[in-house]
């Protein structure tokens, strides 16, 4: 078929975009063209293949077209990451063109419909196979009537917003094995849920709007006891900014000697970006004190507007302190021992911003636990609950935020149990 190769001589002469069809039901498109245009050989291989790329496209939930316009959109090449840095008159002349050559032979390749698809296969097997709707998708900029060489301004200020790969596709990320994975299912936290602690949220959405805004923004340092919602508000974020490009990036306790690497790497992206470690305290030279200290201090690189860090501690100074690590006055080893203790005792000073959070009061937590019990339309009087909740606090982990949900959701459970009864 002169119209499958001609596909497979354009796809062949991509210059930027390569990565489209390097994987997943991009690959396995190019192997159905190669198996369509060699049927005669073994039809076999041509319906079996058929069915992988038909399985694939199934697993993603959506139409070839689809598949394809998220896979551009999101696409990783140094047209689409310079993109979010410069503007289109700033970007290399060939860089522009061979972008635009390439807009022109992923569209061609759109128009291979899904249902064209499949009546190749029919026609080249002489077999009925399942036909793949073609349902129209709308993935601004690159739409069905649009010429797409020509929307060529329109898709860089997408990249400009949106920014491309796993950044594009998730609000919320974790770093794992030396990469950034995507969490599919963040944490709902809203801020609507959160009860007693409304300064510390005003003074934090206030730095993120500056942080959003492109203005200098603070690293935060969130300080309390445990379950008092420190990790909540930080997780409260996703939801209320994640559609405005704010990104929740999660970087677990082994990973945090990584942090300068990060951040680096964050400056050249579009969005903007909240690093998260949770729990920050440090011992008795700790490795991670140093790279924290690059981090908040600098380096003679210039700090990125676009990523701060969020720290959650129970400890007001973050280094745990021994009276056993206190200079005495006869050790001559280190004569600026003092000094050290210092240094490491106001780590904390170096957030530009500290919100502090107080032990919740008997009242707080009643509130907690009402507005909980509110959502979940329990039934029990307001004097019941607040017993019920007391006593949950004392016989477990003492009033906080985290408590009080333990004690919603087990309530709920038992109610629930009790109807279906």
């Amino acid at each position: 078929m002169d119209e499958v190769q001609d596909l497979q001589i354009q796809v062949a002469s991509l210059l930027l975009y390569q990565s489209v069809f390097a994987e997943g039901a991009g690959q396995l498109f190019l192997a159905l063209l190669t198996a369509i245009r060699f049927s005669a050989r073994d039809y076999r291989h041509c319906l079996t293949t058929y069915g992988l790329w038909f399985r694939a496209i199934a697993a993603h939930g959506q139409t070839w077209e689809a598949y394809l316009l998220d896979r551009i959109l999101m696409d990783e090449n140094p047209f689409s990451q310079q993109c979010q840095t410069q503007d289109l008159d700033a970007l290399p002349a060939a860089l522009v063109m061979a972008a635009r050559h390439d807009l022109g032979i992923l569209q061609n390749i759109y128009r291979c419909t899904s249902a064209r698809l499949s009546a190749w296969v029919r026609q080249a097997t002489h077999c009925p196979v399942a036909s793949v709707p073609t349902l129209p998708v709308v993935r601004p900029p690159l739409t069905p009537d649009t010429d797409w060489a020509a929307a060529l301004p329109s898709l860089v200020s997408h990249y400009r917003r949106c920014g491309t790969g796993l950044m594009a596709r998730y609000r919320a990320l974790r770093w794992h094995q030396d990469q950034w994975v995507g969490i599919s299912h963040p944490d709902p936290v809203d801020f609507a849920d959160l009860v007693g602690c409304a300064d510390q949220e005003q003074a934090l959405r206030a730095n993120i709007e500056a942080l959003l805004a492109g203005y200098p923004a603070q690293n935060v340092l969130l300080y309390g006891s445990r379950g008092s919602g420190k990790s909540s508000l930080v997780k409260a974020l996703v939801q209320a900014y994640g559609e405005r490009g704010l990104r929740l990036l999660e970087v677990p306790h082994a990973d945090w000697h990584h942090l300068p690497a990060m951040v680096a790497d964050l400056a050249e992206r579009a969005q903007k970006f909240v690093l998260f470690a949770d729990d920050l305290s440090f011992e008795e030279d700790d490795n991670d004190f140093k790279s924290f200290k690059v981090l908040l201090e600098g380096t003679l690189a210039a700090k990125p507007r676009n990523a701060i860090l969020c720290a959650t501690s129970n400890r007001r100074h973050l280094v745990r302190e021994l009276w056993g690590d206190r200079p005495r006055p006869q050790d001559q080893e280190d004569l600026r021992s003092w000094d050290t203790l210092q240094q490491k005792l106001s780590f904390a000073d170096r957030f530009g911003l500290v919100l502090t959070f107080p032990s919740i009061t008997a009242a707080t937590y009643g509130e907690i636990v009402a507005q909980l019990a509110r959502q979940r339309n329990l039934r029990l009087t307001s004097e019941e609950l607040r017993l019920q909740a007391e006593q949950w606090a004392l016989r477990y982990n003492g009033r906080s935020g985290r408590t009080a949900r333990q004690f919603v959701d087990a309530l709920w459970v038992t109610e629930q149990q009790t109807v279906g009864e």
